[in-house]
C-alpha cells in the first residue's frame, strides 16, 4: 500500500507540475462561469421571487459550480491522448508502478484543479450579492470535487479508448450538452414544460444540481441535498471502476 501511494504522489506531481507551468487551461476554465456570473447573473436577480428565493445567485453560483465540474474533468481526457502520442503513456506502462496509480494521480490533480477554480468562483460570486452558509458551500465544493474525479476518471478511460481527439471531441459533446440542458444548471427544472421536467428526473446530474442548490440554501439535511451526495459518490465509484479497468485493460 506504501508503494502504491508513493507511486500516485509521483504521478499527481508530474502532472501537478504541469499544470502549473501552464496555468492557462485553469485560467480559460474558470473564465467561462465567471462570465455567466457577471452577464447572466444579473438577469436573474429581478425573477428570484418567481424562482422561489430571496437571493438569485443561491440557484446560479451551485449550477455554475456543477457546471465546472463537469466540463472542466469530462475534457481532460484530451491531454492523455497527447500523451500518447508522445509516447508519455507507453514509457509509465513499462515501470513496475500500479496502473491504478497512473490513474488516480492524473484525478487528483484534475480535483486539486478544480477545488482552487471553485472556491475562487465562490469568492467572485460574493461581491455580486452571493449569500450562503459556509457549511452549504463547503458540501457544494466537496460535491463539485467528487463530481470532478468521477468524470476525469470516465473521461482518461473513453480517451485510451479511443485514442483520436477527431472521435473524442463529438463523443463528449453529444454526452455533454444533453446532460447540461437537462440538469437545470441555469435555471431550475420546475420551470420548465411538465414532460421536460420529467425527462430530467433520469438525469443524474440534475439531482447533484438540486443537492448542492440545497446546500447552499442552507437545507444541508434536506433530502435534495443528501440524494445529491449520494449519487455524486455513486458517480465516483462507477468513473473509478471504469477508469482503473480500461487502464489496466491498455496495459495487459
Amino acid at each position: 500500500m506504501r508503494v502504491f501511494w508513493r507511486d500516485t504522489w509521483t504521478v499527481f506531481w508530474r502532472a501537478m507540475r504541469m499544470s502549473l507551468r501552464n496555468p492557462a487551461w485553469v485560467i480559460i476554465g474558470l473564465a467561462q462561469p465567471v462570465l455567466y456570473l457577471v452577464f447572466f447573473g444579473p438577469l436573474l436577480e429581478p425573477l428570484a421571487g418567481q424562482l422561489g428565493t430571496g437571493n438569485a445567485y443561491q440557484l446560479f453560483v451551485p449550477g455554475i459550480m456543477v457546471q465546472l465540474g463537469i466540463f472542466g474533468a469530462l475534457f481532460v481526457g484530451f491531454g492523455l491522448i497527447a500523451e500518447l502520442r508522445a509516447g508519455v503513456v507507453e514509457s509509465q506502462r513499462v515501470t513496475p508502478a500500479s496502473r491504478t496509480a497512473l490513474l488516480l494521480g492524473r484525478v487528483l490533480r484534475d480535483v486539486v484543479v478544480l477545488l482552487v477554480q471553485a472556491v475562487l468562483l465562490v469568492l467572485v460570486a460574493l461581491p455580486m450579492g452571493l449569500r450562503a452558509p459556509v457549511a452549504g458551500v463547503v458540501l457544494g465544493v466537496v460535491v463539485v470535487a467528487l463530481l470532478g474525479a468521477a468524470l476525469s476518471s470516465a473521461s482518461y478511460a473513453v480517451a485510451l479508448t479511443v485514442k483520436s481527439e477527431d472521435v473524442m471531441a463529438p463523443l463528449l459533446n453529444a454526452v455533454a450538452f444533453p446532460v447540461l440542458l437537462l440538469s437545470g444548471i441555469l435555471l431550475p427544472m420546475s420551470l420548465a414544460p411538465g414532460w421536460l421536467e420529467g425527462l430530467s428526473e433520469v438525469n443524474p446530474f440534475k439531482h447533484v444540481v438540486d443537492g448542492v442548490r440545497a446546500a447552499f440554501a442552507g437545507d444541508v439535511g434536506a433530502t435534495d441535498s443528501w440524494v445529491g451526495a449520494l449519487i455524486t459518490v455513486a458517480l465516483v465509484a462507477v468513473g473509478l471502476w471504469y477508469g482503473t479497468r480500461t487502464f489496466r485493460r491498455e496495459s495487459s
